[in-house]
């Protein structure tokens, strides 16, 4: 009788537990993709309070709904389903900036403010400026084409843009993102005058050229970009975005980097934390912005973990901080080693190497993740004697420093890599979009053809994610792997067979390995009991389309924390 009694007990407790819980709901899927090596695939997953609760096929599932109550959704019984897309490196305000106005550039983007045909030629290019120029209705701003490269668009400067345009302010913004050229209108109307660049090495006033140092010359005239329901519609863009390439995570690579980090983060804040769509949004402080700002390393630190107090569920501060080593790539401005580029121009170093240093010491000691933009291989070398040094000043396991971007290298820096236990962030679109033309006098068809070279991080089994660096590639992680799967270029040009990465490398980098670089992966990544349930809903497997398809699978919807938001197209 007595262990009647204790049964009963113990029967009403478990009861009493399982009320407690709210409704699982059991999605099904035609195929489900999980990145977890000892259940790689299932049809069904159990999600309960935002979490997995179990994976596996309906029928082994279906007793949880007897236990702890909810429902079968079959809503996606048709569709895949792998966990939800990662981009690790993009760059919020920039797009929230830029979509403000037409995008001009060599590659076709489609955005939600529409399509933008690419140009490939100097005249084609001036056709759609002008054309676009024509269009623009709004007096109190010049008009600003993104997308201007001079290898596809040809040499324009301040005075061909005041033949073209006379009285209109006109600027051209790189495709880098990392330069402007205005006409003598823009820069009337903006109130930049010749005294502001004189101390501004990378500033050119008689082109009308400001670039990478140079842009703090004229950002601070740009105060109507961030201006805030001009910021939050362009940020409105960024969250529709991710949303229909069925992003669910975005590493934001660079927060701070026009001046005003504080106006940044409520300006992103504001959007993302009500946009119906969740994103989840991870916020990387940038040395930069703290050189400008004249913050001693010591503290930038305690400033940042101030930022992370505000922490919210959607937009967060994270524990990562952002190094700058060398130039643009699309700028030609990262540094390469011997024989450099072969029209004779040099690269640039964003900062100082002894400050680099400090910032990086100070960021490391306290526990923060370290990123490195780094594209040419003299900036490689940098990056590994950095991380060197680190390592032997103060010895720290699972360290996780990552090299963003990844553009060329050498295999003696793999195997660098590799011993020190780095990881790769990498942007495969710069061997899509630059590779042909790169190949005469920038950097020749040998190193040109190299760039990105993934295939050699997968035989080094070396950690590596593939990240779009929105808006130096399309806001795409299906775009992204195919880039680096079928490695071709813009013009269908077939790239170095070796350095294509397989289709299951090319999916962990955009979920599990992502995840991993964030240090996320006990929560993002991959679908498994106990993970937050972020899925991306796909008309078509990732693993198994023909390959020419697979950039065009079709997103259907995401599932944020448990919660399905479909896409809707017009």
């Amino acid at each position: 009788m007595r262990l009647l009694t204790l049964l009963g007990i113990a029967l009403l407790g478990i009861s009493s537990i399982s009320l407690s819980h709210a409704d699982v709901t059991i999605y099904t899927a035609k195929h489900i993709r999980t990145m977890e090596p000892a259940l790689p695939e299932a049809t069904a997953v159990a999600v309960e309070d935002g979490r997995v609760v179990a994976v596996g096929t309906l029928d082994s599932l279906k007793p949880i709904i007897g236990l702890r109550g909810g429902k079968v959704d079959d809503r996606f019984a048709n569709n895949v389903l792998v966990p939800g897309f990662i981009d690790p490196h993009v760059h919020p305000s920039l797009p929230a900036i830029t979509t403000q106005f037409p995008y001009i550039a060599p590659d076709d983007w489609h955005l939600p403010t529409g399509d933008f045909p690419g140009a490939k030629t100097p005249a084609a290019y001036k056709a759609r400026l002008t054309e676009l120029a024509a269009k623009h209705t709004d007096v109190q701003v010049p008009f600003i084409a993104w997308g201007y490269h001079p290898l596809w668009h040809g040499e324009i400067w301040r005075s061909d843009l005041n033949d073209w345009f006379g009285d209109q302010p006109v600027g051209l913004w790189h495709r880098s993102f990392h330069e402007l050229i205005f006409n003598d209108a823009a820069l009337d109307m903006l109130g930049i005058t010749e005294a502001m660049t004189q101390e501004i090495h990378e500033a050119n006033w008689e082109r009308g050229h400001f670039y990478e140092g140079g842009l703090k010359a004229v950002v601070g005239q740009l105060g109507f970009l961030f201006e805030p329901a001009r910021f939050a519609k362009g940020m409105t863009n960024f969250m529709a975005m991710t949303h229909q390439a069925g992003v669910t995570t975005v590493l934001d690579m660079g927060t701070g980097v026009f001046g005003d980090p504080m106006r940044e983060i409520a300006g992103i804040r504001a959007v993302a934390e009500n946009y119906p769509a969740p994103t989840r949004i991870i916020l990387t402080p940038i040395i930069l912005d703290f050189i400008a700002r004249g913050v001693t390393p010591e503290n930038a630190v305690a400033e940042v973990k101030r930022w992370q107090a505000e922490n919210s569920s959607r937009v967060e501060v994270g524990n990562h901080f952002k190094l700058m080593l060398d130039g643009a790539i699309f700028s030609g401005l990262s540094q390469f080693g011997a024989p450099g580029y072969l029209d004779g121009h040099e690269g640039v170093w964003m900062a100082p190497r002894d400050v680099t240093h400090d910032y990086a010491l100070a960021f490391w000691q306290a526990g923060f993740q370290l990123h490195a933009h780094s594209n040419g291989d003299a900036a490689t070398d940098w990056f590994l004697s950095l991380l060197e040094s680190l390592l032997s000043e103060a010895p720290r396991a699972d360290h996780r420093m990552t090299l963003e971007h990844f553009a060329y290298s050498t295999e003696d820096q793999t195997r660098r890599l590799k011993a020190l236990g780095a990881a790769v962030s990498a942007n495969p679109y710069y061997h899509y979009i630059l590779s042909d033309m790169y190949s005469g006098d920038w950097l020749g068809p040998d190193r040109s053809s190299q760039m990105s070279r993934l295939g050699s991080l997968e035989r080094a089994d070396i950690p590596l994610a593939l990240h779009s660096d929105n808006p130096m590639a399309p806001l795409s992680p299906l775009t992204l792997m195919w880039t680096a799967v079928q490695r071709e270029t813009i013009n269908g040009r077939a790239g170095i067979g070796a350095e294509k990465i397989s289709r299951a490398k090319a999916l962990r980098a955009i979920t599990i390995d992502a995840a991993w670089i964030l240090g996320r992966e006990s929560d993002l990544g991959s679908i498994r009991a106990g993970k937050l349930a972020d899925f991306t809903v796909l008309s078509d497997d990732p693993m198994t389309v023909n390959l020419d398809q697979l950039p065009t699978i079709q997103v259907i919807a995401t599932v944020y924390g448990g919660v399905p938001y479909a896409i809707n197209r017009p």
